[in-house]
């Protein structure tokens, strides 16, 4: 009876005297951006299958976990259907290696794609070396400062920084070689650095002896940036893309920004501006810039369209109602790509929905695009080519902006075998507000999915494989059609 008294008396010592941590083990708590997308979504309804998952900016970095910790999470996003991403840095290798490797393991042991950001190794070739500057007539250095960066300089002086760039790769690439880890995607968010041909770039080329000599041309813009965009895309396939891809031939890598397209780009990026005497398609307000073919010579296997709201585009267009707008310009530059890209490519689109504000100051005259507009977007890219998205927002936009996204790639599951393996039938985008049809063409039976922007109740003629469908009004929701049988 007394040993009896004795050990009671411990236990309840135990429960409550001892600290918490002695007591019982506490629950886990996920970095806020990562319970933000958990709260913000739910599982699927229907199963995503072998298709890509939804990446989602702040499903990223997860930081440091325990083996079973970065299972649990691995599991309940991919439940959602979007892949967790770790991120190569190369200002933090060692423990950014190993905090990586412990999330690799857990998404090979459920058989799920290993997603890599690896962007932190590719910055930068410009880093301020007094060997990159530009040389002006006179033999003085002097730096491009048009970007907002005092270190851009000459494109032909960073042959010595390939090594360096291609070594930090390497790093990474070996070690998951070493632990028998393939990565199954890998991007980078490589932007203000290399070659590049916009704001004052070309007028600083000009000035440069060295720039003058590679480029004989150098007065004609499109030449111009031929030259600057080739030697970029050599950059990119020298030391990133070649380096993965000669260790895991099957890899999805890429960049963002860098896809297929028509010969034009619709929007300019936050640190791009344009200068009169480039030569550019005008529509409205518009001006859209040539683009050089970059895509094929960086050896990428898949593709990344951008796909914002940029402020300026709202001004550029008349149309009412005012969501059209933002749709038509951000729906061409997603046809565009989705029409130019190799079917064999996957083209993972950059999305946003919240105004990216690049004015200064801000035009209040500038309207927020609707949250439906947005997401009928979404679902005609996914009928345009797109085969997944890739979130990115600022953290006070994380819990709307996962919800919108979520909700159209989750519904969109339903349609797997056409997402899967159907074939896009119109890249058409119309040149006033009206219906805007796409469609997915799988056999004898098309996925079509319309979209008004007027009162228009008549229905609209697609032609698919000499057939015409005609798509009557349908809000909210996809329609399927069966062709005849000729």
């Amino acid at each position: 009876m007394h040993n009896r008294t004795i050990l009671v008396a411990a236990v309840l010592f135990c429960l409550f005297w001892l600290p918490p941590t002695y007591a019982e083990k506490p629950l886990m708590q996920w970095p806020e951006p990562l319970q933000t997308v958990l709260d913000n979504t739910q599982p699927l309804r229907f199963p995503r299958g072998k298709r890509l998952p939804l990446y989602l900016w702040p499903a990223m970095t997860p930081g440091k976990l325990e083996p079973e910790q970065a299972e649990t999470l691995v599991r309940e996003l991919d439940k959602r259907g979007v892949g967790l991403v770790s991120r190569w840095d190369w200002n933090r290798r060692e423990q950014s290696l190993a905090e990586a490797l412990i999330v690799a393991r857990a998404q090979q042991k459920l058989g799920l794609r290993v997603n890599i950001d690896a962007t932190s190794c590719l910055y930068s070739f410009f880093d301020g070396d007094p060997r990159t500057a530009h040389i002006g007539a006179d033999g003085q250095p002097f730096w491009d400062d048009s970007f907002g960066t005092e270190n851009m300089g000459c494109p032909f002086t960073l042959d010595f920084r390939r090594p360096a760039i291609r070594e930090r790769v390497g790093y990474f690439a070996d070690a998951y070689r070493k632990e028998g880890i393939a990565p199954g995607f890998v991007f980078a968010d490589w932007e203000i650095d290399g070659p590049l041909e916009w704001n004052g770039a070309w007028e600083a080329s000009q000035r440069c002896a060295r720039c003058r000599e590679h480029i004989p041309h150098i007065e004609n813009f499109l030449e111009f940036q031929k030259v600057i965009r080739a030697l970029r895309a050599d950059l990119q396939r020298d030391v990133y893309a070649e380096p993965l891809l000669t260790r895991f031939p099957k890899a999805l890598v890429g960049n963002y920004a860098v896809t297929p397209h028509d010969g034009f780009r619709y929007w300019f990026d936050y640190y791009e501006k344009f200068v009169d005497g480039q030569p550019a398609l005008t529509e409205q307000k518009a001006r859209y810039r040539h683009w050089a073919n970059e895509f094929e010579p960086t050896g990428y296997t898949f593709a990344m369209p951008v796909v914002y709201p940029w402020d300026s585009i709202y001004n550029w267009y008349d149309f009412t109602p005012d969501d059209y707008r933002w749709f038509y310009n951000m729906l061409r530059e997603a046809s565009s790509a989705g029409q130019y890209t190799p079917r064999a490519v996957p083209i993972i689109s950059f999305v946003h929905w919240h105004t990216v504000e690049v004015s200064n100051p801000r035009d209040p005259a500038v309207q927020q695009m609707s949250e439906w507009a947005y997401q009928e977007l979404l679902w005609h890219m996914l009928l345009r080519r797109t085969d997944t998205f890739f979130l990115w927002c600022m953290p006070q936009e994380q819990a709307k902006e996962v919800a919108l996204v979520h909700s159209v790639w989750a519904a969109a599951q339903e349609y797997g075998t056409f997402l899967e393996r159907g074939t896009s039938v119109n890249f058409e985008v119309p040149k006033r507000p009206g219906p805007v049809v796409s469609g997915l063409l799988l056999g004898d039976r098309v996925l079509v999915r319309r979209t008004d922007f007027t009162d228009s109740k008549e229905p609209v003629e697609l032609k698919v494989r000499g057939q015409i469908l005609l798509v009557p009004p349908a809000k909210g929701r996809c329609q399927v059609f069966t062709l005849k049988r000729l």
